[in-house]
Formats: structure tokens, sequence, C-alpha cells
């Protein structure tokens, strides 16, 4: 094993706004193009938590960082470095999210850097958090938090978009600590595509479409497919094989295998991807949690996921927990976290 200091999950916090959209609700949105039946038995969507009027981007994370001092009971002070993980769709543009949390939670020792590598946001933080705290005698404690609500941006009534219906509100935050000696963060890897960098994303509102008067009715709902033939096409050639790539060397980086896997913490996806993904990992229902009654919060997935098996006791002591995701871009990403132990 590696002769660098432990890095482990001191705890979790999160937070999620009040006002939910149930499937029925999704599909009326639809046009008539899905079904409430099917929006629950294809996408997997039951409800999707939706921002209220102070549940902005930066706002939510203050609210889950807040959730995870109280959880953990560690003094803000202790916080060498905030890793913000949230959208870049926030309150105020070109604002650092990881300083406004770092001055509303009172981290004052902190200092900090907004990461986006959209959907796999949190496992690249995870990897870049452990190898800082690995090589930085500085650092000890890392808060990586963030908010979400790309559903803003969602035209429920463009066919191309049902993979973007579960587009949730929340917020999550994790912190780590150097040589905690406990739920040890283990191996990360990612992967990536850039020829599909520009197949999915807000097509108008940036430097190269900017919004206007005669299409500012169209900027708010233009979180698209822009190249869907194209996007679908390579997925369905690489997805899947460049997922299992990231979980298998996560997992051989951990000293561990697929037969060690004892949770997986999966983002939000259709039904029948889910389900496939537990069978082929030699998983059952028991040891994941479904998003359905939560939708997918982008990057936050993985620690809303951590943090409901957590709860609910799927995650127990000695637990081998693969954390997996994947963002248009697009990139993929697994960590991997054993959790409980006492380690030297």
């Amino acid at each position: 094993m590696s002769k660098h200091p432990h890095v482990g999950v001191l705890g979790t916090g999160i937070y999620l706004p009040e006002k939910t959209m149930s499937a029925a609700e999704i599909a009326a949105k639809t046009n008539g193009n899905w079904t409430e039946e099917n929006v629950i038995k294809k996408l997997g969507i039951k409800k999707i938590h939706m921002p209220g009027e102070d549940d902005g981007t930066q706002e939510m994370a203050v609210k889950a960082a807040l959730d995870a001092l109280e959880n953990t009971g560690i003094d803000p002070l202790d916080i060498d470095v905030i890793l913000d993980i949230g959208e870049e769709w926030k309150e105020y543009p070109l604002t650092t999210s990881a300083l406004y949390v770092q001055g509303k939670i009172g981290a004052l020792n902190a200092w900090g850097i907004d990461l986006q590598n959209r959907c796999a946001t949190c496992l690249s933080a995870f990897k870049i958090a452990k190898d800082m705290m690995q090589n930085d005698v500085d650092t000890n404690t890392v808060m990586i938090v963030g908010g979400y609500r790309n559903g803003d941006f969602v035209d429920y009534s463009d066919p191309h978009m049902s993979m973007m219906y579960n587009l949730s509100a929340g917020a999550g935050a994790v912190i780590l600590q150097k040589n905690l000696h406990r739920n040890l963060l283990l191996g990360s890897h990612i992967k990536a595509d850039g020829t599909l960098a520009r197949t999915a994303g807000v097509e108008i509102g940036g430097t190269k479409n900017p919004i206007t008067k005669d299409n500012v009715s169209q900027a708010y709902k233009s979180l698209r497919l822009m190249a869907p033939q194209k996007m679908k096409d390579r997925l369905n050639a690489v997805s899947m094989d460049n997922w299992f790539e990231c979980i298998d060397r996560a997992l051989d980086k951990s000293d561990k295998t697929r037969k060690d896997l004892d949770y997986l913490a999966i983002l939000h996806i259709k039904r029948s991807g889910h389900m496939g993904m537990l069978e082929a990992l030699g998983l059952n229902e028991n040891q994941t949690t479904y998003l359905e009654d939560y939708g997918h919060m982008g990057q936050i997935d993985q620690i809303l996921s951590l943090h409901l098996g957590l709860a609910s006791g799927k995650i127990k002591d000695g637990s081998t927990i693969g954390l997996i995701a994947a963002g248009i871009g697009y990139v993929w990403g697994a960590s991997v976290i054993e959790w409980g132990g006492k380690h030297d």
C-alpha cells in the first residue's frame, strides 16, 4: 500500500428544496410526448426538487456546507481548502462560489477555488483533493461543496431533452481529512472524450450566441442536445466501456475488485440503465439507492447517495463503496471509499 497519508471522509451535508414536481407534472409539460407512467417506469422519476425563491446555486451550497458542519461537529476555522463543485448557473456570473461559501460559513483560514466537470465534478474533486492532501503539508481538511439547479434551462416540450427531464435542484457537501484513519478515500479514475465537448450545453447566452431582445424567450430554456445524433452514436459506442474502465481502474488503484463492492453510489439515470449497471457489477437493489424520489442533481448525486446509504444502513462498517458519474463533455469517473475501520 502507498506510504502517502490516508485521506478519510469525515462526513456529509445535504440541502433539498421543499418544493417538488411530480411525474404527472413532468408528463404534462411534455405536451403528450410522455405519460406519467412512462416518466416513472422508463425515466425512473417519481419527483424532482424545484428551487424556491432563495435557492440559488451558491446559497444552496452554503446550506449544505452548514449541514455538513453540524453533522461532523468540525470547526469551520479548521478547513484549509474549499473546492466548490457547484454549477456555473448561479446567482451572479463571474463570482467565485467557493469564496462565497467560505465567507458565509466562517471558514476564515480556508482558500477556495471553483471546479467544473459537469456531472463528474464531484469525483474529479475527490481525486484533486486527495492528491492535494497527500502532497501539501498545509492541506489537512478539505470541504467539497456545491449547488445545482440546471433544470431551470430544460424545455420539457423538446423530445430530444428527455434525458434531462430528471434535472433536480439541491446541494451537497463532503468533508475530507488527512489521516482520519477511517472512511478511507481510495482510488479514483477519470476518462474523457473531447469529441463530444459541444454536443450538449446551453446554446444561447455565451459569447458565441449572446442573449438579445429577439431570442430572450428561448435563451433561458436553451439547454439542448446541440448534436443529438452524434452524441447518441458516440455514447452508444463508448460510454459503457469507458464507465467500466473507470470502475475497474479505480478498484485496481484501491487493491480491490468488483467482487469487493458492497454499495454503488450512482448518479440518477433511466431505470433500465441503472438496473443494467447493477447486474453487470453483480449487485442488487439493496446495494444502492435509486434516486427516483430526488431526480438528478448533477454532480451532487454521489454525495446524496452516500448520505442516503449511510442513513438507511445500506452502508455499514467495512463496506466498499463505488461512486460513479458521467458528465456531458464527455467525461466518466469512478472513486472508491472503504467505510469505517481503523487504519494506521
